[in-house]
């Protein structure tokens, strides 16, 4: 009785977790987030997946494309506090992008700043560097030393692990086996988290979020569900496949944008979110 106790004790606490969230404004479900008040309940549903796995003593390249940055730096201060050296690669298309710098920084011994609006960001830390341009370049850019000496060397990178959109990870992909090849261990491992799309939120029930791997040795096709493991093999990941699916439930969630922007607006003034 005692130690059944003890556990359920221990299980308790085990809940008591503080978990941040950054919405990204875009479609309608993100507009009502803008009615909450301090205070108000929310639910949050899963994927709850498998943990990132934190390596340590290693040196490990993190790149972030938009919104990836947001779980990112949380990555890269767990990968530090283990012990690892981190390479920060934050890249943004516009120059009002950019959020919660002082966390990147933290979250990094070297960031290199990567915006493909100019003149991109100044750097804050005497061994940051910016680059205009994606994310590929700004690798190539550091790992020639067309951004001067290198704090950390590109070339001693033992792990990439790559956050943003499918078309800027199967870049990151091709890159490694082409324009930055000469600059990488061939024993790196590479790793992106897969952005499918997700509907049961209850670990391989509905199949929406199943991605096709592709053995790069054998080409033999196998299939996984990016809600129990986000974190994949960039080698292996169909990234084609990934692109349709993601472009799935377009028409459903433009409607859907819609009919909430005018019910928003239906809304006496009182009722509006500031």
């Amino acid at each position: 009785m005692g130690r059944f106790l003890a556990r359920t004790l221990w299980q308790r606490l085990l809940l008591l977790v503080f978990i941040s969230v950054i919405a990204l404004e875009m479609g309608g479900s993100a507009d009502l987030l803008a009615y909450l008040r301090p205070g108000e309940p929310v639910v949050l549903m899963g994927p709850t997946g498998t943990p990132t796995e934190i390596p340590r003593g290693e040196n490990v390249v993190l790149a972030g494309g938009g919104l990836g940055n947001a779980v990112l730096f949380s990555i890269g201060r767990a990968l530090r506090a283990a012990g690892s050296k981190v390479i920060y690669f934050a890249g943004y298309k516009q120059m009002s992008d950019r959020y919660r710098i002082e966390d990147i920084e933290a979250s990094s011994d070297v960031v290199v700043w990567c915006c493909d609006e100019p003149p991109g960001f100044a750097p804050r830390r005497p061994q940051d560097r910016s680059f205009v341009g994606n994310i590929v370049q700004g690798m190539r850019a550091y790992a020639s030393g067309a951004l001067g000496t290198q704090p950390i060397a590109f070339s001693a990178t033992d792990r990439i692990i790559a956050i943003g959109s499918d078309s800027m990870m199967a870049a990151v992909a091709e890159a490694r086996h082409g324009v930055l090849t000469q600059y990488l261990k061939p024993s790196h491992v590479a790793i992106g988290s897969i952005n499918s799309p997700m509907q049961c939120m209850m670990k391989e029930i509905c199949a929406q979020c199943l991605q096709p791997h592709v053995d790069p040795q054998t080409g033999k096709t196998s299939y996984v569900f990016s809600c129990f493991n986000q974190d994949q093999p960039l080698d292996q990941v169909d990234f084609g496949a990934l692109a349709q699916r993601l472009a799935q439930n377009g028409v459903q969630e433009k409607l859907t944008a819609l009919w909430i922007w005018r019910c928003l607006n239906q809304l006496p003034p009182e009722r509006k979110a500031a």
